[in-house]
């Protein structure tokens, strides 16, 4: 009964499958994606992307959400998100924030930057192919670098965005750091969607020179927590609102009403116009990318989660107060 994981060590949400496949103990195979096993990977994948989990039935799952939230169903023990709907929702909103939005930096300081490019570039062709020699290596090196960079305008990282997602970075690591002080795990004394959400772009960026070294200076208990988070274990209870608030509510505020939500809002008026672009206004600079596609679908799942959630007198309070609520209906 053990389920089998393709993914790569470099895939922010291959490690957030992991680490949700360890905080359950649920037995499992990591097999990293290379050339090794891309035969048995195209076999079962139904699209191009890691993760992908086999179940011991055979069954093929995709996308890292829709991955956790069946086996959840099926393993409820130990749960994953807190009783109180107020805070279940929280932990889903910070996580699609941290899929949509946290991407960005991770993948911008990844590719926009020769040192970050290098390290990055080199170890993607050390997984790949663990076995093969220097020469063949380093022309993968060089396929790599000159392919990836290419690709930042898919999270809308331009010169013109660049100032802003590195604030962005920061103003995260740093508001994370001083709710962490508190407490070990985001919702409290046990992990949650948001931790595994928010964990698994950090990791990914504290792996790579540059935020990685940011991180390190500017938020130690964040790195601590990405330690944690890398095999998670629950060390309590999870807390209440009135207790998370005065440091979790800032982080709300500041990066998921103020700014993600505002870009998500944009960026689903554009798809329904059919335009390929769009600007939107974020934190008084204006901020210019090309749509992206998929973004729509989860962010039309979260309102639906919204407008499912029990108790949504308490909710709706929280929301307003972060400036979420507006964009969620």
């Amino acid at each position: 009964m053990t389920y089998r994981i393709f993914g790569s060590e470099l895939s922010p949400f291959s490690v957030k499958v992991r680490s949700y496949f360890r905080y359950k103990g649920l037995p499992h195979e990591w097999i990293p994606r290379s050339a090794a096993t891309m035969d048995e990977f195209r076999k079962h994948a139904k699209l191009p992307l890691i993760p992908l989990v086999l179940t011991p039935e055979g069954e093929a799952l995709q996308d890292s959400t829709p991955i956790i939230e069946k086996l959840e169903a099926r393993h409820p023990e130990p749960r994953l998100d807190p009783a109180d709907p107020v805070l279940a929702f929280l932990s889903a909103l910070l996580e699609e924030y941290s899929d949509e939005w946290g991407n960005k930096p991770m993948f911008h300081y990844r590719w926009s930057r020769e040192v970050d490019e290098i390290s990055t570039a080199e170890r993607i062709a050390a997984e790949n192919l663990p076995d093969a020699p220097d020469e063949q290596r380093a022309g993968v090196v060089q396929m790599i670098r000159g392919r990836m960079p290419g690709r930042l305008s898919f999270v809308g990282s331009s010169p013109e965005t660049a100032a802003a997602i590195e604030a962005s970075f920061v103003r995260e690591i740093e508001l994370l750091e001083a709710h962490l002080a508190e407490r070990p795990f985001v919702m409290g004394a046990r992990p949650c969607l948001a931790d595994l959400g928010l964990f698994c772009q950090l990791y990914e960026s504290s792996t790579d020179p540059t935020p990685g070294a940011i991180l390190r200076e500017r938020a130690p208990r964040v790195c601590g927590w990405i330690e944690r988070m890398l095999t998670p274990k629950a060390e309590g209870d999870f807390e209440e609102w009135d207790a998370l608030a005065p440091t979790l509510a800032p982080l709300l505020r500041s990066e998921v009403g103020e700014l993600f939500l505002p870009w998500s809002d944009a960026n689903a008026k554009a798809i329904a116009a059919g335009e390929e672009s769009f600007e939107v206004e974020l934190k008084g600079e204006t901020f210019r990318q090309g749509v992206q596609k998929y973004h729509a679908k989860s962010l039309g799942v979260i309102r639906v989660k919204r407008a499912a959630a029990s108790d949504r007198s308490r909710l709706d309070a929280v929301l307003e107060e972060t400036g979420c609520a507006g964009y969620l209906a």
